[in-house]
């Protein structure tokens, strides 16, 4: 996973600043702060925190490694253990008192349960479509799960059929919230789990390409003004596909404001 580092006056303005270019939301990325802000004289900043961000990697350590690493610290390749003293003769006559020889602790019995970090993507796919075929009956929807895999780490989970306009609510809120649901359910038995996209009636592809277009228009507009413009609130998502799109386009930029869930962005002439 490739690192991106960003600045800002906080540490947190920091990091919202690499969730932007990241394209994913907190729980998803892992932060390094590399340095804090400080002060000058009379408050100034004299120096903005920096960061670095990557998105939080899921893939489990291979199984391949785990026994090579019980197989090393039991095995050949264990340092040698220390030289046993030589054993003494066994005494003549009677023994001394009636001591008892303690008895070897048992061993603990293995359980046979699957590890957490050891569930399959394979396995991660049935339960997130078993998960969701659940939640469009318990809507009262029809629709049809499919679950595909998209890298080693990543799974993508589709709704599809008629009338599904109560899985995706106002502004895609609902669909949010289911997304967040099915994200918990794979790792309510720990860390390990795959990360996950969940889309109803193509409703992400859809708001994707109406960004865009909403994205060259406003860029139009500040082209033709000169001033800039300030878009509502959105997303770690939505406001990576605002960025990307204005940053093709020659003569404006982008910045973003505020704090979640109130950050946006800023479409800026580059004269400005």
């Amino acid at each position: 996973m490739e690192w991106v580092e960003t600045t800002g006056r906080t540490v947190e303005e920091a990091k919202d600043a690499a969730l932007d270019q990241l394209g994913v939301d907190e729980q998803d990325a892992e932060f390094e702060v590399l340095e804090e802000p400080k002060s000058g004289l009379f408050g100034r900043l004299r120096q903005e925190a920096r960061v670095r961000a990557r998105v939080r990697p899921t893939r489990p350590r291979p199984k391949v490694e785990r026994r090579d690493r019980r197989r090393k610290s039991g095995g050949s390749d264990a340092p040698p253990a220390a030289e046993e003293a030589p054993k003494k003769a066994a005494p003549t006559g009677r023994p001394r008192g009636n001591r008892a020889t303690a008895a070897p602790a048992p061993e603990p019995e293995t359980t046979g349960a699957t590890p957490v970090d050891e569930i399959d993507l394979e396995t991660q796919a049935a339960n997130v479509r078993s998960f969701l075929e659940g939640l469009v009956d318990a809507f009262d929807a029809e629709g049809t799960v499919t679950v595909a895999t998209v890298d080693e780490e990543t799974l993508e989970a589709q709704v599809d059929g008629a009338d599904l306009g109560l899985l995706i609510g106002p502004k895609g809120q609902t669909l949010q919230a289911i997304q967040e649901l099915a994200r918990a359910m794979l790792q309510k038995d720990g860390p390990g789990g795959a990360r996950l996209r969940v889309d109803v009636g193509g409703y992400r592809e859809r708001r994707r390409e109406a960004l865009e277009r909403f994205s060259r228009q406003i860029a139009d507009q500040v082209l033709a003004a000169g001033t800039p413009t300030s878009l509502e609130p959105m997303g770690a998502a939505d406001r990576k596909v605002v960025h990307d799109t204005i940053n093709t386009i020659d003569g404006v930029h982008t910045i973003s404001e505020g704090e979640e869930p109130r950050r946006r962005v800023v479409v800026v002439p580059d004269e400005a």
